[in-house]
């Protein structure tokens, strides 16, 4: 059966492995992932560093997901970024067309995976546990941070859809 024909993420049932609490944060991340994998099928390469309206290029959202899932996970397990998590944040709206949408999509959907396996070492204990995000080490829980993640992914695959749609 295509995925066209199934239901969304959130109606297909528990994803393994995922305590309860976290199954929005997995289905989320799944279905992020079915939408952002469709909707780049057959993209041209061109559109791909365009900014229509002076607004994010396709490729920063395809490396910003990616980046954020990378840098919140590190603050959920209680540690700071480092500084090719630096480099790579400050990267992420530079041009560069070296960098190709194959390579970028690949990238994203193994940053996907890393996210859903990192899911799977969360306890329901440790999802109130305090931890501090940035240099500022704003509060927030394990929580917090995890449904961040699924947020934002959301906010950015919303984004990439309308500007895909403004681009063709």
């Amino acid at each position: 059966m295509e995925s066209q024909n199934l239901p969304e993420r959130w109606l297909r049932g528990p994803v393994e492995n995922i305590i309860p609490l976290l199954q929005p944060v997995a289905h989320a991340l799944l279905q992020a992932q079915d939408e952002i994998n469709a909707m780049i099928a057959g993209l041209p390469e061109d559109m791909l560093w365009k900014t229509p309206g002076g607004k994010a290029s396709i490729a920063f959202h395809l490396k910003h997901i990616a980046g954020v899932h990378d840098r919140l996970l590190t603050y959920a397990g209680g540690n700071q970024l480092s500084d090719q998590q630096m480099r790579f944040l400050k990267s992420e709206g530079i041009s560069d067309p070296t960098i190709t949408l194959s390579t970028l999509l690949s990238d994203l959907n193994k940053q996907f995976d890393t996210s859903l396996q990192a899911l799977t070492n969360f306890t329901t204990e440790s999802l109130t546990e305090p931890r501090g995000v940035g240099r500022k080490q704003f509060p927030s829980t394990v929580i917090g941070l995890l449904f961040h993640i699924a947020e934002h992914t959301m906010r950015h695959t919303g984004q990439l859809l309308v500007t895909i749609a403004v681009l063709k």
